[in-house]
């Protein structure tokens, strides 16, 4: 019954928005509208330390820029070592004003990535860099690591290393 009434409850919602925007919209207010009827989207980029490329991070940035979605940056780590590039790349993104939030994980980035995709429902995709560490830290012999992927609820988009 719970499940309903949520749903009920986003129905209500998404009509109550769509009512709104059509006012603005009659006005002659069409940006408003646009901004009513906006998803709220956002886009994972998984990385992993020691393991980032500049290409992989400007593909997730204009990304969001161009669809107009949020950055959630997974950061899976083995370790508290700091990643100078990393650090300036975080920089980057709060001197051009770009919203983003960071997690910050341990272990195999895979799992971590099913995790946060299954609980953030308005992920539009995952931006990953192509590596043969996806494996790393993944060792769960109940589960063959390849299956993990059919989990994701979500596109993966997976980005070749810049040379």
């Amino acid at each position: 019954m719970d499940r309903k009434r949520e749903n009920l409850k986003k129905f209500i919602k998404k009509f109550e928005d769509i009512m709104t925007a059509s006012t603005f919209a009659e006005a002659g207010e069409f940006e408003i509208a646009k901004e009513i009827l906006k998803e709220n989207r956002g886009v994972l980029l998984a990385i992993r330390d020691g393991q980032i490329d500049r290409k992989t991070l400007k593909y997730a940035v204009n990304t969001c820029k161009r669809i107009g979605a949020h950055l959630d940056i997974l950061y899976v780590s083995s370790a508290e070592a700091k990643d100078t590039m990393f650090e300036r790349f975080l920089q980057e993104l709060q001197n051009e004003d770009i919203h983003f939030t960071l997690i910050k994980k341990k272990g195999c980035l895979k799992k971590a990535i099913i995790d946060y995709t299954d609980e953030r429902k308005e992920i539009a995709f995952v931006v990953v860099e192509l590596s043969e560490s996806l494996d790393i830290d993944c060792k769960d012999e109940n589960e063959r690591f390849s299956s993990l992927w059919q989990k994701l609820k979500c596109p993966l988009v997976v980005v070749t290393k810049g040379v």
